[in-house]
């Protein structure tokens, strides 16, 4: 007889067959006392086992109507290519990349001024609280929220490239429009780091209980000194990011 509770039992076999494909995403988990009747177990049991698969992602539970399977159409990005300038690419690296993956991008803009938090200021080897512009944007991926995309540049930057400071996407891409004024990014560096999302991040990814969230933060650089520090926040339930890097002569593409 398994020494688990009984509860977790429950949340065992739903796990299994939502791995199986018995309950494929999308579809709805039989009744609460439909389930209380097939493993003979208490409603609270019963409860306490899809409250489990809650905290994990798996499902989503509504208001009279139940328990939901989660839909996990993934979106693959590859960071290697993403704003990197020798790639063709056509406007910007988001517009292209969701483009090509035949699906529908759509996003808002805020632009502000704004004091240089101390971490931003760190990697811009800017003084904290000093004027940085902050270009903050609302991904979407066909009609689901996709990530946040905030970039900081410094305010001696803007002074150069004063679209940076204007309201609304530029159309060519900001790596491509600094690129024509003279400031080429020639690399970058990438952090990433995984946690649970804050109120406002789950209010904006619409985020549900138990799915953490991916941060990418790209500090880029010129030749001279660090020009941006971009921190995409994604939800980490439907991205995937891979990188390209060395020779990949003996990868099969169909790999």
């Amino acid at each position: 007889m398994s020494e688990q509770p009984r509860y977790r039992q429950l949340a065992d076999a739903l796990r299994r067959g939502i791995g199986d494909g018995t309950y494929p995403p999308g579809s709805r988990l039989p009744s609460e006392s439909e389930l209380s009747k097939r493993f003979t177990a208490s409603r609270n049991t019963v409860r306490n086992g899809l409250k489990l698969l809650v905290s994990e992602g798996l499902v989503t539970s509504s208001q009279g109507l139940g328990y939901e399977v989660r839909s996990h159409e993934v979106f693959t990005l590859n960071a290697s290519k993403f704003e990197n300038l020798t790639f063709p690419q056509n406007g910007d690296a988001y517009n292209t990349d969701v483009t090509n993956a035949g699906r529908r991008p759509h996003q808002t803009f805020r632009v502000e001024m704004t004091p240089a938090p101390k971490e931003i200021a760190e990697r811009l080897k800017v003084e904290p609280g000093s004027t940085t512009v902050l270009r903050f944007c609302h991904r979407y991926v066909d009609d689901t929220p996709w990530s946040t995309q905030a970039t900081y540049y410094p305010g001696w930057l803007v002074e150069e490239a004063p679209r940076l400071a204007e309201p609304g996407d530029i159309e060519e891409g900001t790596t491509r429009y600094l690129t024509r004024l003279g400031t080429e990014q020639v690399g970058y560096f990438d952090e990433i780091a995984a946690r649970m999302p804050t109120p406002e991040e789950a209010r904006l990814l619409e985020i549900g209980a138990g799915v953490p969230v991916m941060l990418w933060t790209r500090t880029g650089y010129s030749e001279r000194k660090p020009i941006r520090c971009t921190i995409t926040t994604f939800r980490g339930d439907l991205n995937r990011m891979n990188y390209e890097i060395g020779d990949l002569a003996a990868r099969s593409e169909n790999t």
